[in-house]
């Protein structure tokens, strides 16, 4: 007995020897051989992600997303397609990993793996500079809302998202039924707002960080909310590699650790939300 255990293991160990990335897990082995790592995420949610007038994609996801590929040691290539894409799932290997600002909720969870938390900012409802007729969410009852096609922002404004993070905060909803205005880029949504409440649009549900920018950009807007709901953005995964999920893990953390993912929040945001 003690014999057939010996040579049993002996056979495991080499087995193992022969084919050491298996340890690591399809997607890490995909990456590490192909010496790449395939992103996916939105090139319109400033300053996250958006395309300068080089026509280059930058921001707070893409740098996080570079420094995540450097400690892989292998190349970042970067692909952006509709949301509700993204956020469907079933990658099929198209994509490696969406460093793309994504909330973890039931839906989505069926269909990916969330890894680890890299920052959070809240959600917050957005009206033309002068509107008057909404002061708070509560005001939105009957009105157009608009939201990212596929979002958290839309599941909200159905009154359905839950949030499935750990520790997270469930959404309230003190507003009636409204009109849901899904669309695809919300850069088009705040386009359509910027002609003025009640003409396409009376509001945008998104998150506050992006609307300081558009904010900031147009004069064009305005906050009329206090925070809505805490949004936990984590990394995304394709779901069912456990080594995978692990080590990106890994990585995230240790670039919270020695103070990567603060530095670019304070570069791209000019505070720190990755804490």
């Amino acid at each position: 007995m003690l014999k057939r255990l010996a040579i049993a293991a002996a056979a495991f160990v080499a087995i193992q020897a022969a084919t050491p990335m298996a340890w690591a897990g399809e997607v890490l082995d995909r990456v590490t051989k192909r010496g790449e790592l395939k992103l996916v995420l939105l090139n319109d949610y400033p300053p996250f992600s958006s395309i300068n007038d080089k026509n280059e994609l930058v921001g707070f996801d893409i740098d996080v997303a570079k420094a995540f590929a450097e400690r892989l040691g292998v190349k970042l290539s970067i692909d952006t397609p509709a949301w509700e894409v993204i956020a469907a799932g079933n990658w099929r290997g198209r994509w490696d990993i969406c460093i793309c600002s994504m909330t973890p909720t039931a839906e989505r969870a069926e269909v990916l793996d969330f890894p680890v938390k890299y920052y959070e900012s809240p959600a917050v409802l957005v009206v033309h500079k002068d509107e008057t007729r909404i002061k708070g969410i509560a005001d939105i009852t009957g009105k157009t809302v608009a939201a990212q096609s596929g979002a958290s922002y839309e599941a909200y404004l159905q009154q359905t998202l839950k949030i499935t993070a750990p520790d997270a905060q469930q959404p309230s909803f003190p507003f009636g039924k409204v009109t849901v205005a899904p669309y695809e880029t919300e850069t088009v949504a705040f386009q359509d707002l910027g002609l003025g409440g009640g003409k396409r649009l009376d509001a945008v549900i998104t998150n506050y960080i992006t609307a300081k920018e558009r904010i900031d950009a147009t004069g064009r807007f305005k906050i009329v909310s206090d925070k809505l709901y805490a949004e936990p953005n984590w990394v995304a995964v394709e779901k069912g590699d456990a080594a995978w999920s692990a080590k990106v893990k890994a990585t995230i953390e240790a670039m919270k650790a020695d103070g990567t993912l603060s530095a670019i929040s304070k570069r791209w945001i000019g505070i720190d939300i990755t804490g």
